[in-house]
């Protein structure tokens, strides 16, 4: 009866989309150079079960650099819509990408409709533009739906606040650990669900969460590092110098990523290496991933997972990036820097009554003064440098989760960002 509860708050159509309770696995590959892009249809899939969110489903919380949707054919109604970001389009912004044509694996988790669906993959230029779109066609009853019936890896609840139709699945997931270290891995991902429930809003939605580890075995311990010649066999082919990059670890496998999570409930994805080199990444509604051996584990994870999760952008800034991301003519869709296009739409309403625009720097510790009786709020400004630009990219605070692993704490505009997102996902069901 509480299934039928949750689904009646949403549309007619909905409800018969939701009613087989299925989910539809979508594989594509994205491919181009830095200025072109291809979206093709890979294979798509099914199997028993739907652990994404039953309310809010005919929109998204956020622009994302890219969106998926899925519109019934006979009623022209949105069935569901989804935002993302993908490390196809990082690389569209690297100097590789003006001189080589390269193709990643995207997969998205649908609901599956009960009846002839179109779906539509769109991806986003830096302003917002659509830069390259995919219709196709889904039919429920096509036989070429592959049906899954997984085996599950081993995995462990870590916290289980409540069933998978009302609560926000997330699976810490295990690369480089050979089963002799599986002990170990279950430890470290207690230690990363502990470290995102020392932050605020996480603790506060708590029971909104449920989080699970997966003890995926590799063949070796630790993880591949190009740039030291060194290639592992692990169970997600992770590996350091992403882009050339020494510290951007990534995983470009995804299909083999949810092939190892077939027949266990999630929707976000935190995967651990087993390594104590510095370094991961966070990309928004595809993983996070980040190592558990590094001093400044916690804070990191934290930090990706605000970019998986939150839809955050950096804070940081080093004007070494190879194309700006922000331009003074377009706002961007993260919800804690601004170009001040259109400032109304960030955190213009959580500002002191008076204060300079752009905010003069802070000087000394903010971290002591808000333990000696500071406000936070007070100091909620429009401080110059973000998103890797010094200059016309601005961020809400001082110092932040999202700007500095010294950081104690999100600051409250991305603190209310996330929020947003977890009650976007949970409104109707957690109550």
């Amino acid at each position: 009866m509480k299934y039928v509860v949750t689904v009646f708050v949403t549309f007619l159509s909905v409800i018969s989309m939701a009613a087989q309770d299925k989910t539809l696995r979508v594989d594509y590959i994205f491919s181009g150079t830095a200025k072109s892009q291809d979206i093709s249809l890979d294979e798509m899939s099914s199997f028993d079960g739907w652990a994404g969110r039953r309310v809010n489903l005919d929109k998204a919380p956020l622009r994302g650099n890219g969106q998926i949707s899925m519109r019934d054919v006979a009623t022209g109604e949105i069935l569901y819509v989804q935002s993302f970001s993908t490390l196809f389009q990082e690389w569209q912004a690297t100097e590789e990408a003006t001189r080589v044509r390269k193709s990643f694996e995207n997969v998205f988790l649908l609901p599956m409709p009960s009846s002839k669906a179109l779906v539509k993959v769109e991806l986003y230029d830096f302003r917002g533009g659509v830069s390259a779109s995919l219709t196709h066609m889904v039919d429920p009853s096509d036989i070429l739906i592959r049906r899954l019936n997984p085996d599950p890896a081993p995995h462990r609840y870590l916290l289980k606040s409540g069933p998978v139709e009302e609560c926000i699945d997330v699976v810490i997931v295990a690369e480089g650990y050979t089963d002799v270290e599986a002990d170990e891995f279950y430890e470290d991902a207690k230690t990363a669900m502990e470290a995102l429930l020392e932050h605020e809003p996480f603790n506060k939605y708590k029971d909104r969460f449920n989080y699970v580890a997966v003890a995926l075995p590799s063949e070796d311990s630790g993880v591949s590092v190009p740039g030291e010649g060194l290639w592992k066999k692990t169970a997600l082919g992770a590996h350091f110098n992403t882009f050339y990059m020494d510290r951007y670890l990534t995983t470009l496998r995804l299909r083999q990523l949810h092939d190892r999570l077939g027949g266990i409930p999630y929707e976000h994805i935190i995967i651990l290496a087993n390594t104590d080199t510095y370094g991961g990444g966070g990309i928004f509604n595809s993983y996070t991933l980040t190592t558990a051996g590094h001093p400044a584990f916690k804070p990191v994870v934290v930090h990706e997972f605000g970019h998986s999760f939150g839809g955050l952008a950096d804070e940081y800034y080093y004007d070494d990036q190879f194309v700006e991301y922000y331009y003074p003519d377009c706002e961007p869709w993260e919800q804690n820097i601004t170009t001040l296009y259109d400032f109304k739409s960030k955190w213009d309403d959580m500002l002191p009554k008076v204060v300079g625009i752009p905010t003069e720097p802070v000087s000394g510790n903010i971290w002591k003064q808000f333990h000696e009786g500071v406000s936070m709020d007070s100091l909620i400004g429009v401080y110059e440098g973000a998103g890797y630009q010094s200059k016309g990219v601005y961020r809400p605070f001082p110092d932040c989760r999202m700007k500095t692993n010294s950081a104690e704490a999100f600051c409250p505009v991305c603190q209310r960002a996330i929020s947003r997102i977890i009650e976007f996902y949970t409104e109707n069901q957690k109550k």
